[in-house]
């Protein structure tokens, strides 16, 4: 059974960074992974990908200032946010499935039963930025 749990997040100033990390379980090194983030009313947002091979993916609204990384030693993915804006305050959640094929199409709005129902989800956490 494969599982997801975010950690990190919490309240940081405009400007300034932080990084969040999600442990996972019972999956295979060939899993393509990714971040998305969510605001009340707003779709599901993928914002960043990352496939086995550690090739990676970012939307436009966050290139140059995240980074995505795995450590698949540790079944752990990671996730640095640097010049952090309000506009990124949202809950972020970590996501996985089987195969690296098309993994940069992480990064797209998934509002759809499909798209949701394509990956597995860890619960998220919550990113408030404050200027």
């Amino acid at each position: 059974q494969v599982q997801l749990q975010e950690f990190g997040g919490g309240s940081v100033q405009a400007g300034g960074s932080t990084r969040l990390s999600c442990a996972t379980s019972g999956m295979h090194s060939d899993y393509c992974m990714g971040w998305f983030r969510q605001v009340p009313g707003k779709d599901r947002e993928g914002i960043a990908s990352i496939d086995s091979g550690g090739n990676t993916n970012y939307a436009a609204s966050v290139k140059g200032r995240f980074t995505i990384s795995r450590d698949n030693a540790k079944n752990t993915l990671f996730l640095q946010m640097d010049a952090l804006r309000p506009d990124d305050t949202a809950e972020y959640l970590c996501a996985a499935r089987g195969g690296s094929a098309g993994c940069a199409g992480i990064v797209r709005r998934c509002s759809d039963a499909y798209c949701l129902g394509s990956y597995y989800w860890g619960h998220g956490t919550q990113v408030t930025v404050s200027s």
